[in-house]
């Protein structure tokens, strides 16, 4: 075993046997499930694109959860095929059982970043800052119900911020080609 994958043991097993109560357990699992095949982020773009007010940014959080899925699901997880450390490390206890994905990048991780990042960017500080707070508990979660090494979380939230720039980037393209700004004559 080398030594990163020692050091994620480590930290998972820290988690498990220091961290976790009782009393805590059902509340990350809670959080864990928020972002369980992004219903939470899906439901919160579409919410967005309801309102008039921020459309424009529900528009380019869809645009980076479309990047995301399609990076991280369809690409990335079949491409590393890394099995979840529940199954290498035999002590570590998963409290949501089996996943029945691969386990890099966090999936959970990316999509919350992807659209959290997105709210940070496009709308007031008080609206990014709480997004942004539950994609990091959401990230954490990962590791406190034993299904995602360390390296798969930060992984996972670095291809989501990633995906919020590029999904920026083309909605700013989409939009000066589908609606360029006419200049008047004077």
């Amino acid at each position: 075993m080398d030594s990163l994958l020692r050091i994620e043991e480590s930290i998972l097993m820290f988690i498990q046997e220091n961290l976790r109560t009782d009393w805590l357990n059902p509340i990350f699992k809670l959080i864990t499930f928020l972002g369980n095949v992004g219903w939470f982020w899906i439901l919160l773009t579409v919410v967005f694109l309801a309102i008039p007010q921020t459309r424009r940014t529900g528009a380019i959080m869809a645009i980076s959860a479309i990047v995301d899925v399609l990076l991280v699901n369809l690409i990335m997880k079949n491409l590393f095929a890394r099995t979840r450390p529940y199954i290498l490390f035999e002590s570590l206890v998963s409290l949501v059982g089996e996943e029945s994905d691969f386990s890099f990048p966090s999936g959970h991780s990316a999509i919350s970043f992807a659209v959290a990042t997105v709210i940070l960017l496009c709308l007031p500080k008080r609206l990014g800052i709480p997004a942004i707070i539950l994609a990091s508990l959401i990230a954490l979660s990962r590791l406190y119900v034993g299904v995602h090494y360390p390296t798969d979380v930060i992984a996972g939230v670095a291809v989501g911020i990633a995906c919020a720039f590029i999904a920026r980037l083309i909605f700013e393209l989409l939009e000066k080609r589908l609606f360029p700004i006419k200049k008047q004559k004077t």
